[in-house]
């Protein structure tokens, strides 16, 4: 008889999958790691059947899914697709590098019917939402949570460029390059300014007005350690930053560098998570700021502030990253852009 794994155990591995979850790669996306002959192999065709078998009428993926091991069932009661958690990005990647090493028609046709599907979901001001059609819902925001928006971004990019993305025609990838454009003049309009300063993003943004705005009851309107640093990185990897670019890119790290926490670890403590005082540990930054006070803050699911992560109960303090080390390459990386682009 299996015996149950002990609760100190379940809450660790509970804890460690939300602490990577925030940029963790899709399933489908640790694919590309495979060499070229995997994708005429037998079980390499067996997983791109798969993966075809998951996708939309309109061209994306669901969430939270392994599409790769089993093929959707035919009765099965799918929610749909999204760009959120890394969904349709890491399918469409897989099923071009398949066109390019196999040729096969049904992998092209399957790849551009995504990709027109995130160039039509774009908003005019140059954001993505979560899902398309949209939702009236928060999840019609302008998403930059888990990395939603960025993932969308490097994906156009590789496309108008990349070996494996040649099976575009010249009409899309110049379509892409202006989404692209669209895409940053966005980000950069949403950095958040408070008392004339600008500082980071919102993990969502009103798709009308911009301004910072709530997502689920416990990811409140505030400024976002984890989605700003990966905005911030995107930004930093572009190859012609516009003056409006820098701007945003040395604010944010001016912010990131004054909301550090040091001299704190985070992580399991007995049965719990929480911050403990460790002098030698890495800065940590809070997944959520305050907009007015930088001070960092937490939720339950009724919504309430509080500014101690103690306060709220171990189902919301054990099943979210509330903490981490996401500014940290920010800030490395940063001394090595001034120079890149001060050249």
């Amino acid at each position: 008889m299996t015996r149950p794994l002990p609760a100190f155990l379940l809450l660790f591995i509970v804890f460690v999958a939300h602490c990577v979850s925030v940029y963790a790669e899709s399933r489908a996306a640790n694919l590309l790691k495979k060499a070229d002959d995997w994708f005429v192999s037998d079980h390499g065709r067996k997983t791109l059947e798969n993966i075809l078998s998951w996708q939309t009428r309109h061209g994306d993926w669901p969430k939270n899914v392994d599409t790769t091991s089993h093929p959707a069932s035919a009765d099965r009661q799918q929610a749909g697709g999204t760009f959120d958690n890394g969904a349709t990005t890491g399918e469409l990647r897989v099923l071009a590098r398949a066109f390019r090493v196999t040729g096969e028609v049904r992998y092209q046709q399957a790849f551009l019917l995504g990709f027109d599907h995130i160039l039509a979901a774009q908003y005019p001001n140059g954001g993505w939402p979560q899902f398309f059609p949209l939702s009236k819902k928060y999840h019609r925001h302008i998403t930059f949570n888990d990395g939603t928006m960025i993932h969308l971004m490097e994906l156009l990019r590789d496309a108008t460029h990349g070996r494996d993305f040649e099976l575009l025609d010249a009409d899309r990838r110049s379509a892409a390059g202006r989404a692209i454009e669209r895409g940053i003049d966005c980000i950069v309009k949403c950095q958040v300014v408070v008392d004339g300063t600008l500082t980071v993003w919102c993990a969502q943004h009103d798709a009308d007005t911009l301004v910072p705005v709530q997502a689920r009851s416990y990811e409140l309107a505030s400024l976002s350690g984890a989605e700003s640093a990966g905005i911030i990185k995107f930004l930093m990897s572009l190859d012609n930053p516009t003056p409006d670019v820098v701007r945003a890119v040395k604010a944010g790290v001016a912010w990131f560098d004054a909301v550090k926490i040091e001299g704190y670890r985070y992580g399991l403590s007995n049965t719990d998570t929480a911050l403990t005082k460790a002098t030698t540990a890495q800065p940590l930054w809070a997944r959520f700021y305050e907009i007015k006070s930088n001070r960092p803050i937490f939720c339950d699911r009724d919504g309430v502030v509080k500014y101690d992560i103690r306060e709220i109960s171990s189902e919301r303090r054990n099943g979210y990253a509330w903490y981490g080390t996401w500014g940290s390459n920010v800030l490395k990386s940063y001394d090595k852009w001034l120079q890149r682009i001060e050249r």
